[in-house]
């Protein structure tokens, strides 16, 4: 009995220490196999963690200094426009529960001369009211000079403005306001502002008088009494003034979930289809992991078979290799955790968390571990290794042993491991799931779907190969070169008869360059798209705007009038740019107010289908896609829009088609505006000239004017140049995970290739001894590889091409609602596809020298 005991005690030993001989016996015996999988993973896992960890960070350093704006205020009352009258602020302050009432304007004041392009955000408060709420937000004055927080002059811009714009305290620093310049002394500094935000603060009424904002505030912050209730007091305020002034006011509080929405729904769409983009490269290693798991089954498919005679159970058998697919993904992940955290770092580092996007430009956020995000990749690697070795795992477990100890019964293997109706199921499936909506408004149905082609199609390889070869090979037979090409022939019967293995190893082939096929045509059509919308959208010869950006340059009157009787000018045409909140959970839309042709619009903007006759005595307007799709408005419907201070209904007589704002714009014809708002300032000019005047002769004639210093003068090719390299940025990392996936591919392709010729060393053998020649069997590994991937090349494209629809017109219009037209870059499509055939050949042909390097006789001993 005890003997029995200690029997029962050894068994669990024996059978660890027989599972971690044969883990370590593979790897050992096929590191690179094991290396590449595992390094497809841990680069999935490690670029999909990398970037949430930087998205995580850039958006919560974003949202956390858009809190601090706000102090400790209770309640925030602001307009739907941008700015609005302050006859409103004595009725809030004297308001029943309300303790300090602090007015701000905010300004994105232009900077004259900047070497850094973009604008400074300026507060304005009265600061004997901020500091009841907000006293982060009141300068610090150098030298004690108290009173300079209530000079005319004076600005304190917090230190990452005073690097950003090069100045230090004590000297000047000049702000556009119109074509005038307002120059501010930098009397002290922010000090408490979080590291990265560029702002600066200045006394309320110095700001109003010199940016010509008299009588105009931003928000109002509201401070309540102790024990009222801020929700109640919200609701009852947001009522009264609704009924007082219909539409004019939005009533929130500090990040509250509207404020938390519209800073989501800012960048979201590009977060999420970035972190999908990382997760190509881990998509890749499952179907690495699948191939390497399915050839070593095929390989050791005897070996298996005589530990099952010896008395290893099915059970067992299945989790010996179940095993050895986790340690792929345990491995990997672990690896990738590791290196996501660092490539996250390192990139916070050296490029901050805007990522080329310019959704978080000025935020210097750092990296912080998530523990709960770190568990959820490295389940994500762990999972797409379990299934890639789970088909293998079950064919190694359900084998016959006496079949299986029979020498040339491993295309049984991959007979049982390739079915079509599962394939055909994905392909269908994924096609239903093109017609679903968004949810959420992220294509996930979209995702799915690509998901689901994949796998169909990869599951399909083996019975397309099987039908392609075959044909091929009856073809080849009958031809008079059949019966003097030998190399040919044995290449093509092979091919022929070992479709299921030649399908195993096109399933690398077949992943990485449909993805990369599809990626190309995405960013390829999209960027296509964007110059050809630029073509359309600047039909005039020279545009011209203030140089310094920001809400406080523009025109005026008599200032349009002096450039549009400048000799030489034939036309002039002028736009006008202004904000607008059409709801309390989304960022604000532009309004672009500008002369348009009412009988043919198209001649005015690119619309999307045809624009609609105006109904008598309506006022017309055109919602670009974003803005139509976000607001769920279509053509012959009516919005209401916020303008001098009111609620106005137009007639939305059409869509028209805007890369440039993915948060929504409408148009509205210029003269409408200016009658609705009184507003006879304009941001822009775009001018046509006269026969025989030449650009530069123009601009000469502009810079010549009293306000012409402050003038920046571009023609169209200027801007579309400037406007294609901001796109190359955006997509930066784009083309980065791309080249990753097509370098994963090729070492996929490699491995693959290398692991299938190092198995036929037998067959090799065997063929040595019937006479054939070690140079022909190189041959014929360069002629199998350069078919197979071939063959994968081809399917690759055309199963890329359809992924590539999926990616245009149905993620790409539900990520971020617009449309675009299909363009296929073919230069590069045929580059990355010669990469992969001569990858193939390369490997085949090496692995066969390796293969060949033994005696035949010694390449034959072990065949029964």
């Amino acid at each position: 009995m005890p003997q029995l005991k200690q029997s029962q005690i050894n068994i669990p030993a024996s059978q660890r220490l027989l599972a971690r001989w044969l883990l370590l016996g593979e790897w050992r015996f096929h590191p690179v196999r094991a290396l590449v999988a595992i390094l497809a993973i841990a680069i999935g896992v490690a670029l999909g963690f990398a970037i949430h960890l930087i998205n995580a960070a850039a958006f919560n350093e974003f949202s956390t200094a858009v809190k601090s704006l706000s102090g400790q205020a209770d309640v925030q009352v602001a307009g739907r426009e941008a700015l609005f009258d302050e006859a409103i602020y004595p009725w809030l302050a004297q308001r029943d529960g309300v303790a300090v009432a602090s007015p701000i304007l905010e300004l994105q004041a232009g900077v004259v001369g900047a070497s850094n392009p973009g604008a400074l955000h300026v507060l304005a408060l009265d600061v004997f009211r901020a500091g009841f709420i907000s006293p982060d937000l009141i300068g610090a004055p150098a030298d004690g000079q108290v009173f300079d927080t209530l000079a005319d002059d004076a600005i304190f811009p917090s230190p990452a403005a005073l690097q950003w714009l090069d100045i230090a305290q004590g000297g000047t620093l000049a702000l556009q306001s119109g074509t005038g310049k307002v120059t501010l002394r930098v009397a002290g500094s922010l000090q408490r502002a979080r590291a990265g935000q560029r702002i600066a603060v200045m006394d309320l009424g110095a700001a109003q008088w010199r940016f010509n904002k008299l009588g105009k505030l931003s928000r109002v912050d509201l401070k309540l009494r102790n024990g009222v209730n801020r929700d109640a007091f919200e609701a009852a305020l947001a009522r009264d003034l609704e009924r007082a002034y219909p539409g004019r006011f939005r009533v929130g509080q500090p990040n509250d979930e509207n404020q938390n929405s519209r800073n989501n729904n800012l960048s979201r769409a590009y977060r999420v289809n970035l972190t999908v983009l990382a997760l190509v490269a881990l998509f890749t290693g499952a179907f690495l992991v699948f191939s390497t798991q399915a050839l070593s089954v095929i390989r050791r498919r005897s070996q298996f078979a005589l530990l099952r005679v010896l008395g290893m159970e099915r059970g067992q058998l299945l989790r010996q290799v179940l095993l050895e697919g986790t340690s792929l993904g345990v491995v990997g992940a672990a690896a990738g955790i590791a290196g996501g955290y660092a490539l996250a770092a390192l990139a916070l580092r050296f490029f901050g968390g805007d990522l080329g996007a310019g959704y978080f430009a000025g935020v210097q956020p750092q990296v912080q571990f998530t523990p709960i995000a770190a568990l959820v990749y490295f389940a994500l690697g762990l999972g797409v290794a379990l299934l890639g070795c789970a088909a293998p795992a079950l064919e190694a477990a359900r084998a016959a042993p006496a079949i299986a100890l029979k020498s040339g019964s491993e295309e049984a293997v991959t007979t049982r491991l390739a079915k079509t109706w599962p394939a055909l199921a994905c392909l269908l499936l994924a096609g239903v799931l093109t017609r679903l909506p968004p949810v959420l408004e992220l294509p996930l149905f979209g995702y799915l779907s690509i998901a689901l082609l994949l796998i169909g199609a990869i599951a399909l390889m083996p019975q397309l190969a099987a039908i392609v070869f075959r044909t091929v090979h009856r073809v080849w037979l009958r031809t008079a070169l059949s019966a003097r090409s030998p190399v040919l022939s044995l290449t093509f019967a092979r091919l022929a008869n070992a479709s299921g293995q030649a399908g195993i190893a096109l399933g690398g082939v077949l992943s990485s360059f449909s993805l990369m096929v599809a990626m190309a045509i995405m960013v390829s059509s999209f960027r296509v798209s964007v110059d050809d919308w630029l073509l359309q959208i600047l039909p005039a010869d020279l545009y011209a705007r203030t140089s310094a950006s920001g809400s406080t340059a523009g025109l005026n009157p008599r200032e349009q009038a002096s450039i549009t009787s400048l000799p030489g000018v034939a036309k002039a045409e002028f736009l006008r740019t202004r904000s607008l909140s059409l709801a309390a959970d989304r960022p604000n839309v532009v309004l672009l107010a500008r002369p348009i042709n009412l009988q043919e619009p198209g001649k005015s903007m690119v619309l999307v289908g045809d624009s609609l006759a105006v109904p008598m005595g309506s006022r017309p307007v055109w919602l670009s896609e974003a803005a139509a799709d976000l607001y769920r408005r279509k053509p012959g419907a009516t919005i209401a829009l916020p303008l001098a201070g009111g609620l106005h209904d137009f007639f939305i007589a059409g869509i028209w088609r805007d890369y440039a704002r993915s948060s929504g714009s409408i148009q509205m014809p210029l003269p409408d505006y200016r009658a609705l708002t009184g507003d006879l300032d304009v941001s822009d000019a775009a001018l046509w000239l006269d026969k025989g005047v030449s650009n530069a002769d123009l601009q000469e004639r502009l810079k010549h004017l009293p306000f012409g210093a402050t003038l920046e003068v571009s023609a169209p090719s200027e801007i579309r140049a400037l406007s294609l390299q901001i796109f190359d940025r955006s997509f930066a990392v784009t083309y980065l995970l791309e080249a990753i996936a097509i370098v994963i591919g090729l070492f996929g392709v490699a491995a693959t290739f290398s692991a299938q010729t190092l198995a036929r060393a037998r067959e090799f053998g065997m063929l040595r001894h019937v006479g054939v020649t070690r140079s022909q069997i190189l041959g014929i590994l360069a002629l199998e590889g350069g078919a197979l991937t071939g063959l994968g090349i081809a399917t690759g494209f055309v199963l890329g091409l359809l992924i590539s629809f999926v990616l245009v017109f149905i993620v790409n219009p539900q990520s971020f609602h617009w449309t675009m037209q299909l363009h296929l870059p073919w230069p590069l499509i045929a580059t990355v596809a010669g990469a992969l055939l001569l990858a193939a050949a390369a490997t085949a042909l090496v692995s066969g020298r390796q293969a060949l390097s033994g005696g035949p006789i010694r390449a034959v001993r072990e065949d029964w």
